[in-house]
């Protein structure tokens, strides 16, 4: 008996999104004719069309009677192949016949895991729409003694009237009624290692800090998708917002108020057994209690320093928005560096806090680091009298070209209570002079 002749292969634009080994997605056998497809068995077939966008062909091959929830030899479905191509009538379509939702193929994407993959949205909201369940997070664990003890179950997590807060980062949600900062991390996590990692560090980082000059820690979302940061929300938004409706402050409040971030960094920085680089500081992570006290936020970028080692980014830092103004030079060119460049950054804010504006804030975002590369720094316009009492010469040895000369935040600190306590005799002397003791 003759042997039947095996049918002929076929090539999918996109392969499903956790194949170890992607085969060449350029299409080259796409290029077969009608003939051909019609050797294919009807299920293959369907495959085939599906992949094409034919929906009135997939329709035909399923009123003939082929299996919608027909698997390949990698028990891929129509469905999954749908999702890949972002092919969301044929999604449609296949549910509406009887397709099942959620089916795992060789490797263990669904679906929707796919069309997250590949950024199809559409796909993604009518997978879900019909009851499509996401994958599990990457920090799932199989033993429930193994759950973290900060971890809130995401039902609890209420965000109907959620607002958008620190550049859109964060969203406000309730939470055992209490309004709350919620740091939702997207879908496309699920397969990008470095994200998930730098998800764990942060994490590993927010679980280190207790201060009253750092945003509180109150718990994360990681057994489920979206995975989630949880801290406490403070309403009065952040630095950045304050001084744009403010403008320049008076040297008094500006100090007090630099005193609270130099506090909160070098409790980062004296963390044992290693220090906290925050590498991001700047206005819109800094943000006000209702007393209107300083705490620091967002450590997305943070680095762990084991002491007396430097650390340095794995490709260079691209400069396309504001945070880009408060950057070390160091960072911006590439190199190795240190606890330093927060005490760069932290020169800058208190410059404009009492300048009124960001600094060069007439020059574009991506040419601020290169002045400051460039050994530039920021023009004090300001009367002289506002940096009296050493407030200048602490801003320009805290941004000084030199790492090694700038100060340690502990060393700020003393410096700023001096001018503090001087501000603060002469506060009262005022007082007591205008009621005549």
């Amino acid at each position: 008996m003759e042997a039947k002749a095996a049918p002929p292969r076929y090539s999918l634009l996109k392969q499903s999104s956790l194949a170890p080994e992607r085969e060449d997605e350029s299409g080259a056998d796409d290029d077969l004719g009608a003939s051909e497809v019609g050797d294919f068995d009807p299920p293959l077939r369907m495959m085939y069309l599906v992949n094409e966008g034919d929906v009135e062909g997939i329709n035909e091959l399923l009123d003939e009677g082929a299996n919608v929830n027909f698997k390949d030899i990698d028990r891929r479905t129509a469905l999954h192949i749908a999702a890949c191509q972002g092919r969301t009538d044929v999604v449609d379509l296949l549910i509406r016949r009887g397709a099942e939702i959620d089916p795992k193929d060789r490797w263990g994407s669904t679906p929707l895991a796919d069309a997250i993959f590949y950024k199809n949205h559409d796909v993604i909201k009518l997978l879900e729409k019909n009851g499509a369940k996401p994958l599990v997070a990457p920090m799932h664990v199989q033993n429930v003694r193994e759950i973290p003890e900060y971890e809130i179950d995401s039902t609890e997590l209420d965000f109907t009237n959620s607002i958008e807060i620190t550049k859109g980062t964060y969203v406000t949600a309730s939470w055992r009624g209490i309004e709350v900062a919620v740091k939702k991390i997207g879908e496309d996590v699920i397969f990008d290692e470095d994200k998930v990692t730098a998800f764990r560090d942060e994490l590993a980082l927010l679980q280190k800090i207790r201060h009253p000059n750092v945003v509180q820690f109150l718990g994360a979302v990681t057994q489920t998708t979206p995975m989630m940061i949880v801290t406490e929300y403070l309403p009065k938004g952040d630095l950045c917002a304050f001084l744009k409706k403010k403008g320049a402050l008076k040297p008094a409040a500006a100090v007090k108020l630099a005193l609270d971030i130099a506090r909160g960094m070098n409790y980062l920085h004296e963390n044992k057994p290693e220090a906290i680089i925050h590498r991001d500081l700047e206005p819109s992570n800094i943000l006000r209690d209702d007393s209107g006290h300083l705490k620091v936020a967002d450590f997305g970028v943070s680095k762990l320093l084991n002491v007396a080692k430097r650390v340095k980014e794995d490709k260079p830092v691209l400069c396309t928005d504001v945070s880009c103004r408060y950057i070390a030079p160091e960072v911006y060119r590439n190199e190795e560096y240190d606890l330093k460049v927060d005490v760069f950054s932290f020169a800058l804010i208190l410059q404009e806090m009492i300048e009124g504006h960001p600094p060069f804030h007439a020059k574009e975002e991506d040419a601020v680091p290169k002045a400051y590369a460039e050994k530039v720094r920021p023009p004090f316009r300001a009367s002289t009298k506002l940096y009296s009492h050493g407030l200048k010469e602490l801003i320009e040895e805290c941004w000084s070209e030199n790492p090694a000369k700038r100060p340690t935040f502990k060393e700020v600190i003393r410096k700023l209570e001096v001018i503090n306590n001087y501000y603060n005799h002469k506060r009262r002397w005022k007082v007591s002079f205008c009621i005549g003791i």
